[in-house]
């Protein structure tokens, strides 16, 4: 049988671990709102993501024959970007729709 100290110091191991890994983010979360460099990345960070999903698409349907349905999703998503608030969820959800859409019914 294990040991109650045992037991007792994996447990105290696992606490002080986990709070610290849950309180650091929000401890050092203050300094950064006011650091230019997160400013940057907040604006840029959108059209990245979009830069590499698109990219990552484009490769793989290259090899799959599928690039036609690529360039379509890829125009759906820029417009619904442009045209829905810039809201990168919806815009990156409604390029996605339609590239699985068009692979599965075509």
């Amino acid at each position: 049988m294990v040991e109650p100290g045992y037991v007792v110091a994996v447990l105290a191991t696992v606490f002080v671990i986990t709070l610290a890994l849950r309180a650091v983010p929000f401890a050092i979360l203050e300094p950064l709102r006011d650091s230019r460099l997160v400013t940057t990345m907040a604006a840029w960070m959108p059209a990245g993501i979009l830069a590499v999903l698109a990219a990552a698409t484009f490769r793989s349907s290259a090899t799959g024959g599928h690039l036609l349905h690529a360039a379509l999703a890829a125009a759906v998503t820029v417009a619904v970007h442009l045209t829905g608030g810039r809201r990168t969820l919806l815009s990156v959800g409604a390029g996605t729709l339609t590239y699985v859409l068009l692979v599965n019914l075509t």
